[in-house]
């Protein structure tokens, strides 16, 4: 069941990542939520075969457009699928229609507060809210540390001053095993009491540092007592606990109704996401692409989006979460620029799907044009480097020895962005003794480009050292020496922290870690790396084989020579038989070597 060519480029564009989908009909309805893990596979699962159950066949021949939003993790998109479904109730989503909530845990408003399991609408009047939680064990077993740790009530009784002074009620059985302090009867005071729920507060917006020490003491108490039956429990207990650290904000009961967005800039365009949040929930999320044409500034370009999305939805919230201030004041909007929590996390996740939203658009000029990906990686690289020309032709160098034996060196050529594997070269350093990288580099740049200006070829734009300031200064006086200084760009990149050098400035470059120059730099060094690491090695071991043969009697060169040519290692030489060996050197050497290369260990071969 093919998709349509339009719905077909779509789907190839879906990242492999969490997040939900939306299939809408012809007429622009929503029929169809799904989460997925990961999203491209997921998607296209619906369209390359012929489904078993009808249902599923109807709807695919219904899809005649989608949508996506991206989130952070499975259990986000497991939370924002319910919201969805919820608010939009797709004709062909059967779970979750009947409003089943996920779990909540709930710290309610009385004189004697409780900690119950609640799956209600969120209401502030009757208590503090945490969560959602996808699944119901985890919120039991914290429930169950919380309950360890703090003799809090589990009873329902409506406790208010008035009934203690009556003595309405008796002592449980909680109360006699110390899981309760008694507060039916007023044995423990309301001030002491709500200390401990204040502290259970915290633990439950994520500050578990005390609930994490308490079980890892008691593990360490239980295991030194032998009881590891018990020590086991406690740690699948913990394993819980810190699933449930990572907490999501894509339903949230401490963000209610607010409206986000976030902006991205990339040259001229921006993109801007809005999300609707209603009640706790991601309900929408729009991405609106503007061109800058005056030059206009960031805050100018948010204020026209912010008014163009709130004609186009009508719909909106007081509180609008920005990561900068807009140019001028909405009357009916307060903004808030969150630095930390949950306000700041979906923020970020507003971020996200603009950026993705970027890269589709990205992916989508590129297949139709690829020359346009090319000049925009080049020209971003030229801005970005401060080169003259675009870098069209680029080489990467890097050294390779093992304190100072069998010293090589690798060149891999760059053409348009993309590797020119036939033009990547080998260089076995020949004047440098010992491990002096910054010598090597100077004897390989020299070897390498005195060569190009003999044969008349074409130099590159840019040359690339991986290595930082040392090295850098070393090819600075190789293409003095041979009087290209100022001809060929020349940068370096340090391993540690990504930082870019140039020739004369102490203070390296930091560029954007998304940035598509800097992937360029770090694919040529890894390239450059991996190419010299396999030549190195290949050296090694053909080195310590013909020294191994060497060591043979009655094995001179051009027997040696015979059968590296036809075995290629000393491996194989050592597995081949005796009757493989006489083929090649005679029946009377054969015997030598199979008996001599037997005593060879297996370690060094």
């Amino acid at each position: 069941m093919k998709p349509a060519d339009s719905l077909k480029e779509k789907i190839d564009l879906l990242p492999e990542s969490p997040g939900v989908y939306m299939y809408f009909d012809k007429d622009g309805t929503i029929i169809y939520v799904g989460k997925a893990k990961r999203l491209r596979r997921r998607v296209k699962s619906y369209f390359n075969r012929e489904h078993a159950i009808n249902r599923t066949n109807r709807l695919v021949r219904n899809i005649a457009d989608l949508k996506y939003i991206v989130v952070n993790t499975e259990e986000d998109a497991l939370l924002l699928e319910n919201s969805l479904i919820k608010e939009y109730k797709p004709r062909y989503n059967v779970l979750l229609k009947d409003d089943k909530s996920y779990p909540w845990i709930c710290v309610t408003n009385e004189l004697y507060p409780r900690v119950i399991i609640t799956r209600e609408d969120v209401k502030k009047a009757h208590g503090k809210y945490f969560g959602p939680y996808p699944n119901i064990s985890v919120v039991r077993n914290v429930l169950d540390l919380i309950r360890e740790i703090y003799p809090i009530r589990t009873c329902s009784l409506p406790i208010t001053r008035e009934l203690i002074g009556r003595k309405k009620y008796r002592v449980c059985l909680e109360y006699h095993i110390k899981n309760c302090m008694g507060c039916c009867t007023g044995e423990i005071c309301s001030e002491n009491y709500n200390e401990y729920i204040e502290e259970i507060r915290q633990i439950l917006s994520g500050n578990i540092a005390q609930l994490s020490d308490y079980l890892l003491g008691q593990m360490q108490k239980l295991a030194a007592d032998m009881k590891f039956e018990e020590a086991h429990e406690l740690k699948n207990r913990y394993l819980l606990l810190e699933k449930y650290k990572s907490k999501t904000v894509i339903v949230s009961a401490q963000i209610h109704d607010v409206d986000v967005f976030s902006f991205v800039r990339d040259d001229d365009n921006a993109y801007v996401n809005y999300m609707y949040v209603r009640n706790g929930a991601v309900s929408k999320s729009f991405t609106l692409e503007l061109k800058a044409r005056l030059g206009e500034t960031d805050a100018e370009m948010l204020t026209f989006a912010i008014g163009e999305i709130q004609a186009k939805f009508g719909q909106q919230n007081r509180e609008t979460i920005v990561p900068f201030y807009p140019d001028m004041e909405f009357a009916e909007r307060v903004f808030t620029i969150p630095q930390r929590g949950d306000k700041h996390k979906l923020l970020k996740i507003s971020e996200k799907n603009a950026l993705q939203y970027k890269s589709d658009k990205h992916k989508r000029a590129d297949k139709l044009n690829p020359e346009q990906r090319i000049m925009r990686v080049l020209t971003t690289m030229q801005r970005d480097f401060r080169l003259k020309e675009l870098p069209r032709h680029i080489e990467c160098f890097d050294n390779s020895n093992i304190q100072g034996s069998n010293p090589v060196a690798s060149c891999v050529v760059f053409k348009n962005a993309k590797p020119s594997k036939r033009d990547y070269r080998h260089f076995n350093i020949k004047t440098v003794v010992g491990p002096d990288d910054f010598a090597s580099m100077r004897e390989v740049l020299t070897r390498r480009y005195s060569r190009m200006l003999a044969e008349g070829q074409d130099l590159p734009q840019l040359v690339v050292v991986d290595g930082g300031k040392g090295q850098l200064s070393s090819a600075v006086e190789a293409l003095d020496a041979i009087g290209l200084r100022g001809k060929i760009a020349l940068i370096g990149i340090a391993k540690r922290l990504e930082e870019i050098y140039f020739p004369g400035d102490s203070i390296p470059l930091y560029i954007d870690k998304n940035s598509e120059s800097l992937k360029v730099i770090q694919h040529l060094r890894d390239e450059a790396h991996r190419f010299g690491i396999t030549h190195h090695r290949n050296k090694r071991s053909k080195a310590q084989t013909v020294s191994l043969l060497d060591g043979i009697k009655g094995i001179g060169p051009v027997t040696r020579e015979m059968l590296l040519r036809r075995f290629r290692s000393l491996k194989r030489i050592k597995d081949a038989s005796l009757e493989e060996l006489s083929e090649v050197v005679g029946k009377s050497k054969a015997v030598v070597i199979f008996n001599s290369i037997r005593e060879i260990p297996d370690s060094i071969v």
